[in-house]
């Protein structure tokens, strides 16, 4: 899939592409719906399709550290929307210029003028430009003679506990799917176990002092949408060689030892080597319990004693 960053040069003549525009923050079921669309329509007209979104999120911009948690980061997004097979994904900097751009110039010189916008699929309530002034009915205005665009219906799904009540699909209900521990119903949304993907750093150590080493993975997003102690399976490449193992993992500010920020770290079952340097992807299996500052480091060990008991428990049943 190809990358471009930025808005394309005004003198570079792009191919004419089916595109959509978004967040898809998560890519559950409803934003894969979409793509799927515009992937559908962009070979039956033998043209690319394309992706454009917004980093950082709009809402991060606006509502700093009171902003809804992030579901993917920017590289677990990629990746999730090269698997669906996208030609080509362009990332727009949701800078002051961008956010100050009125609908109508955006359409004009962003989808007409730089993309060449040939079909355009969206989301039956999205929004755009300044004071989200843009909507599907200005978008199919403006486009007369240069594109068609089509709406799509949300997606709705059964709420596993209600037969008869349906929800609609979104980032909003994977966050509190998330936030009711509800990892099974995480998975429905999405279509896929919820996972994180990130290189494994260095970090205090302790985790090996205390005889529970642990891989440490930068979250890179301001807040996760999940935080607690979870049973997770690890998969990662050494030597070309794929591996993978159960594991017991972390993901917040680690009171206990006054963390200052939001990390992933994750015990490894049976794993002894050294993964710095390594690209480990961490699926959420089950919840285990929630993240608490232990009165030190002593009941912070027995506490891990018990999480890896249960995990392996856990994993029995699962086999």
């Amino acid at each position: 899939m190809q990358l471009i960053r930025g808005l394309i040069n005004l003198n570079h003549q792009a191919d004419e592409c089916v595109a959509t525009i978004g967040n898809f923050d998560g890519v559950h079921i409803g934003h894969r719906a979409i793509v799927k669309r515009v992937i559908e329509r962009a070979k039956k007209s033998n043209h690319q399709s394309c992706v454009i979104l917004f980093e950082p999120h709009p809402k991060e911009v606006f509502m700093g550290d009171n902003c809804p948690a992030r579901i993917t980061n920017f590289s677990e997004k990629y990746a999730q929307l090269k698997a669906l097979g996208v030609d080509k994904l362009l990332l727009l900097k949701f800078n002051q210029s961008l956010r100050q751009m009125k609908a109508v110039e955006f359409i004009q010189k962003v989808l007409i003028e730089q993309l060449r916008i040939s079909h355009l699929v969206v989301g039956d309530d999205f929004q755009f430009g300044y004071q989200r002034q843009g909507n599907y009915q200005l978008l199919r205005n403006e486009g007369k003679g240069h594109y068609t665009v089509e709406p799509t219906p949300s997606i709705f799904v059964q709420e596993p506990e209600n037969k008869n009540k349906k929800l609609r699909a979104s980032s909003t209900l994977v966050r509190k799917a998330f936030s009711e521990n509800r990892l099974d119903f995480v998975e429905t949304l999405l279509e896929r176990r919820y996972s994180m993907t990130g290189k494994v750093g260095y970090g205090r150590q302790l985790g090996r002092q205390i005889g529970f080493p642990t891989a440490n993975i930068a979250l890179n997003r301001r807040k996760p949408a999940i935080d607690g102690v979870y049973l997770v399976k690890g998969s990662w490449q050494k030597n070309d060689k794929q591996c993978e193992s159960w594991g017991v993992a972390n993901c917040g500010s680690r009171p206990t030892v006054d963390g200052s920020s939001y990390k992933l770290e994750v015990h490894l079952l049976g794993v002894s080597s050294q993964l710095y340097g390594i690209e480990l992807a961490i699926e959420f299996v089950a919840f285990l319990r929630p993240e608490k500052k232990f009165n030190g480091v002593q009941a912070l060990t027995e506490q891990i004693k018990q999480d890896v008991k249960q995990a392996e428990e856990l994993i029995t049943q699962i086999k």
